[in-house]
């Protein structure tokens, strides 16, 4: 069976999160996404963990649940949860996100009760807990052997374990000797498996994407995800099929163009500039308009800790496909400033209702049949983005990346980009809603 999963997305308890990201909207985008397999997210926020106890219902002998009041839907729930952890080491203040899986809500249950000692967990769905990164390893592996803990967004600039203002060089600095549990990392947005690949000391782990999704929106949730093929379809074969990086169970990741991501290349959101690591480094990471420190983008964080060139590809790991959000591919032919105009909707629904989900029209529908449903803008930019055929101005600073889908479209978006715009401009965004 083939499973598309994103394990990580938030609730409305999370700041910075719509205040309809609820079960319902959930459940109900989803599978229009494409996913069959979805993360909670959340579960340490009291008021939510009521929430999935009432929409949800336990499949029994999987370690996933399904609709409480849709039994027959395909779609399945993960229950998991990120957690901040803030401590000091060698004297420097560490911020560090992670993902935690768990089989069960009442597994779920008892971490709850044991993180609560370190932190007021009704205070955000992603609470901060005053605890060091193996304390909280070793309290969740305590309580089951089933749980999993993955290092979140490793290479964000802040609260991650790669970020280069309060992260490490090293996994083995930050979980010491509690690294043993961890076998997997999840890349985030601005980071892709070939950047990952340059650093020889990840070749131990798997590399998981997932979206940290604060909207139920399909250009927000499934824009990163995991593609597995299973024989059973639950939480100890998933779990497994990640721990063992076998190619032929985890078969790829989906990824946006790391380009795209908020922190992708060094730059001031605030003074409209931004540079490629090589560029960054010859002005000593100094803005020049302003004279302070740049936000150092993940790009140049790889470089700063690679060992391989890059092209580097391990053998025997799971592939990975770069994609963009249908409705942002629409968004940028038809040339609208949102993903959810009324147009774009009337396009993108007209796709989902002939090929089924949105997946399915990026990686499968043949031109021949996309055509016959949209015009050929769109058709040709679909298949652009398919065959990675497309540019993307590098993001920066909290600035999302802008698609470029033709050559002449490149000084318009690049443009755009500087002015410190980003795509949706609808949304209100945030530090805290980086992801």
């Amino acid at each position: 069976m083939i499973v598309y999963a994103d394990l990580h997305i938030h609730s409305k308890y999370s700041r910075a999160t719509s205040a309809r990201m609820n079960i319902d909207e959930i459940a109900r985008f989803a599978p229009i996404k494409g996913l069959n397999l979805v993360g909670t997210g959340d579960f340490t926020h009291p008021q939510w963990f009521k929430e999935l106890r009432e929409k949800l219902t336990p499949e029994s002998g999987t370690g996933l649940y399904k609709l409480s009041n849709k039994p027959d839907s395909k779609l399945r729930f993960m229950i998991t949860g990120e957690v901040s952890t803030i401590f000091t080491f060698k004297g420097e203040t560490k911020r560090i996100h992670h993902l935690i899986l768990t089989p069960s809500l009442e597994i779920a249950s008892q971490i709850s009760d044991r993180l609560a000692r370190y932190g007021d967990l009704a205070l955000d769905g992603r609470p901060l807990l005053n605890m060091t990164a193996p304390m909280l390893v070793e309290e969740v592996m305590e309580i089951s052997r089933e749980n999993v803990v993955i290092p979140a967004h490793v290479w964000t600039p802040w609260f991650s374990l790669f970020g280069a203002f309060s992260g490490f060089d090293k996994i083995e600095d930050c979980y010491q000797d509690m690294t043993r549990h961890i076998f997997a990392l999840e890349t985030g947005l601005s980071s892709d498996p070939p950047m990952n690949w340059r650093l020889s000391v990840l070749d131990r782990y798997t590399l998981v994407s997932n979206s940290d999704s604060h909207s139920f929106w399909p250009w927000r949730m499934g824009r990163e995800a995991n593609v597995f093929n299973l024989e059973v379809f639950s939480y100890e074969e998933v779990v497994n099929a990640v721990r063992s990086k076998d190619p032929h169970r985890f078969l790829f990741t989906i990824e946006t163009y790391p380009e795209y991501g908020k922190y992708h290349w060094t730059g001031h959101r605030s003074c409209h500039v931004s540079f490629s690591p090589e560029e960054a480094r010859r002005i000593g990471n100094i803005c020049p308009v302003c004279g302070r420190q740049l936000t150092k983008g993940v790009d140049q964080r790889v470089d700063e800790l690679a060992d391989r060139p890059k092209g580097f590809r391990p053998e025997g790991v799971p592939g990975y496909k770069h994609l963009l959000p249908l409705s942002e591919i629409i968004q940028t032919v038809i040339g609208v400033s949102y993903p959810g105009a009324q147009s774009v909707w009337r396009i993108y629904n007209s796709l989902i209702r002939k090929f089924g989900s949105e997946y399915a029209v990026l990686l499968e529908a043949p031109f021949s049949e996309l055509v016959e449903v949209v015009d050929a803008n769109i058709t040709d930019a679909i298949i652009r983005v398919r065959e990675e055929r497309v540019k993307v101005i590098p993001g920066y600073d909290g600035v999302y990346g802008q698609i470029s889908l033709h050559e002449e479209e490149r000084k318009h978006a690049e443009e755009h980009l500087r002015r410190g715009l980003e795509g949706n401009h609808r949304e209100q965004r945030s530090l805290a809603d980086y992801m």
